[in-house]
């Protein structure tokens, strides 16, 4: 039992760290797009917004179950199989980018606007604005949308295992339900139980260290404005 729960383990964390990668990696320019064009936005486009965010709305509402069989013909094609991890990251990843999007929207709309209208009045461009502003910001809230992702993925890897993807969810469904294994499913039902939350830990861990952080920086900040503006106040009095 303990080489099949070792190899299937690996399996799930493969597929897992492969599909988070790629959805960080497509869905934080989606979600900053999403901001950008929305209305009141700096680059408002309600046509980009609205395709942009029906994309979204429909992908985090399709059946992970029935996306999976949907995508068969483009899986095979993108990476040659539709089966086994390697073919479970691509439904995996295309269920989370709309789903991590979102929240990298949200995440951004929390920014500080005061900050991002002092940017602009220094005479920052929108790109500076995204990198030196909003991302940076952003990032404690960006990480828990991470965190959130991937437990959210954990969960989907455990469909995709049940219908040919492997990993724990394949070992529960094939030796624990189709044999009678009870032991064997409540073992993988534990681990599944431990890796969420070892997640979630490490995901809280991370996000109070950077909101520590940009709470110190952002008084900084926010005390340099203040006495910038008040810099004319004084001077005139003086006068």
């Amino acid at each position: 039992m303990q080489p099949l729960l070792y190899d299937n383990t690996l399996d799930t964390l493969f597929m897992v760290w492969w599909s988070t990668f790629y959805a960080v990696l497509i869905g934080i320019p989606v979600g900053v797009l999403l901001h950008l064009t929305g209305r009141g936005a700096m680059l408002q486009n309600v046509v980009v917004f609205k395709a942009l965010g029906t994309l979204a709305n429909v992908g985090r509402s399709f059946p992970f179950l029935i996306l999976i069989v949907v995508l068969i013909p483009f899986t095979r094609l993108v990476v040659g199989v539709s089966i086994g991890p390697t073919g479970a990251v691509v439904p995996l990843t295309i269920a989370a980018v709309p789903f991590f999007a979102r929240l990298v929207e949200a995440a951004l709309r929390e920014v500080d606007k005061g900050l991002v209208e002092a940017a602009q009045a220094m005479g920052g461009g929108t790109w500076t604005i995204v990198f030196k502003v909003l991302l940076p910001q952003a990032l404690p809230a960006l990480v828990a949308a991470v965190t959130t992702t991937v437990i959210t993925l954990i969960g989907y890897s455990a469909i995709a295992g049940a219908v040919g993807g492997g990993g724990l969810g394949n070992l529960a469904y094939t030796y624990g339900y189709q044999q009678y294994e009870t032991s064997l499913m409540i073992t993988t039902v534990v681990e599944l139980i431990l890796l969420v939350t070892l997640v979630q830990l490490l995901g809280d861990l991370v996000v109070r260290r950077l909101a520590s952080r940009g709470t110190r920086a952002s008084s900084v900040r926010v005390g340099l404005r203040r006495a910038r503006s008040e810099e004319p106040a004084a001077v005139t009095e003086a006068a």
